[in-house]
């Protein structure tokens, strides 16, 4: 009798738990998907929506669900395979020809951000660590949002979108190096011989792939189209982009580095297959754990008193100045157009930010305050980033939908000719 008590007590209790996942992840998808389609037909970017629609439901405000294990997870695994289907779009040698300027708008888009960020904290009187956390939340683009909007714009292959999105992939493994070392200054000392290590890992696998990968990848194709089992390609990139997230993450780069890069080894791979596809589909249903996680994270409460509103916003206008002008005078070769397309290309913080803000809080250097001061400016630019890049872009997008119309007309010139 007591053991079969005990058995429907745990199932009870796992129906419980279970039911209340279900629910979250329900409330989460719906929620995003309702706001993305709000905000489309405003004519404003989705991404926008879905973050805000975070905020809403979060535990700010409306507090229908909260932050768990579960839904961190699945955002991870979103932007990961956003990450991966960026890559699918970017051929290695588009990305070697953009390579000197992007290393330039990346290295611009750290140092500025860094010290400004360390400056800010500084005038305002807050310790000296607080600010340099301040900065290295300041450094890294989230490459996600960026590569969400571009993206949807349909303008991932101009010479700007591949600037942007290797400037970003540089800036993210840079972003990384700045945070292990503010995290060992933290910690009260600089292992350099560990920071070497983990610099030269992190480049090194970022150029073998780039150089390598894509060469060996192309080289594995009959041998896929030969496979028995179903969706052939799609198992074979999918399981590319996990291994190469998982080697990312274990030598010391983002996980979403590994699966920008996978993508990029596969473009010419997958060409004429159906990986593009159906990565998409999955990463619908995933993304919006991501961009819903980010709004899920600002806490509200904090912003009662008037000081934490006005150093947060001047964080956040800090943050995207210094993105526009670091990483806009290394591109204003390419004339002021690019210059602002690249520069606002390279605003958003996103997760980057709310990573390092989580870092610092545990290392106890970091207030509840500036935590939220940081999350508020990682969200902020965020948000103002996409609708300035659909202006910016604007014309741009015209121009390729202008040369896609002249093909198509010459196409069925020739059919008639024929």
């Amino acid at each position: 009798m007591n053991v079969f008590l005990n058995l429907s007590t745990n199932l009870l209790f796992f129906l419980g738990d279970h039911t209340e996942i279900l629910s979250t992840l329900f409330i989460i998808f719906l929620a995003a998907k309702l706001s993305a389609e709000v905000f489309e037909r405003l004519k404003q970017p989705a991404v926008v929506g879905e973050i805000l629609a975070g905020v809403l439901i979060g535990p700010s405000l409306l507090v229908l669900v909260k932050p768990t294990d579960l839904t961190k997870t699945l955002a991870e695994v979103g932007v990961i395979l956003l990450l991966f289907t960026v890559g699918l779009e970017i051929k290695p040698k588009a990305l070697f020809q953009v390579g000197s300027r992007a290393l330039l708008v990346a290295v611009l888009g750290v140092i500025i951000p860094f010290f400004a960020g360390w400056l800010l904290l500084t005038l305002w009187g807050e310790p000296t660590i607080e600010g340099i956390f301040l900065g290295a939340a300041m450094v890294a683009t989230s490459v996600g949002i960026t590569a969400r909007v571009l993206a949807s714009l349909n303008v991932l292959n101009t010479q700007t979108s591949q600037i942007i999105m290797a400037a970003a992939v540089i800036d993210d493994i840079l972003g990384l190096l700045v945070l292990s070392m503010v995290s060992s200054m933290a910690k009260g000392s600089v292992n350099y011989k560990e920071l070497a290590l983990s610099a030269s890992l992190s480049i090194g696998f970022t150029l073998f792939m780039v150089f390598v990968g894509a060469k060996i990848v192309n080289k594995t194709r009959p041998t896929v189209e030969k496979l028995k089992i179903g969706n052939a390609f799609f198992i074979v990139g999918l399981t590319l982009c996990l291994g190469l997230s998982f080697l990312a993450s274990y030598v010391g780069v983002a996980a979403i580095i590994g699966s920008f890069l996978a993508g990029m080894a596969l473009s010419e791979f997958s060409e004429d297959t159906d990986l593009h596809h159906k990565s998409g589909a999955v990463m619908e249903f995933l993304l919006p754990f991501f961009l819903v996680g980010i709004g899920m994270q600002l806490e509200l409460a904090v912003f009662k008193d008037p000081r934490v509103i006005i150093l947060a916003l001047l964080a956040t206008l800090i943050a995207v100045i210094t993105k526009l002008i670091g990483c806009g005078i290394a591109a204003l070769p390419l004339g002021r157009k690019q210059a602002l397309q690249i520069g606002m290309g390279m605003v958003p913080r996103g997760e980057v930010g709310i990573i390092v803000a989580q870092i610092g809080l545990g290392l106890g250097v970091m207030s509840n305050t500036l935590y939220g001061v940081v999350v508020f400016m990682a969200v902020a630019t965020t948000l103002i980033a996409p609708p300035f890049l659909i202006v910016l872009f604007k014309e741009t997008r015209n121009e390729l939908a202008k040369e896609e119309e002249e093909i198509v007309d010459s196409d069925k010139t020739l059919s008639v000719m024929e």
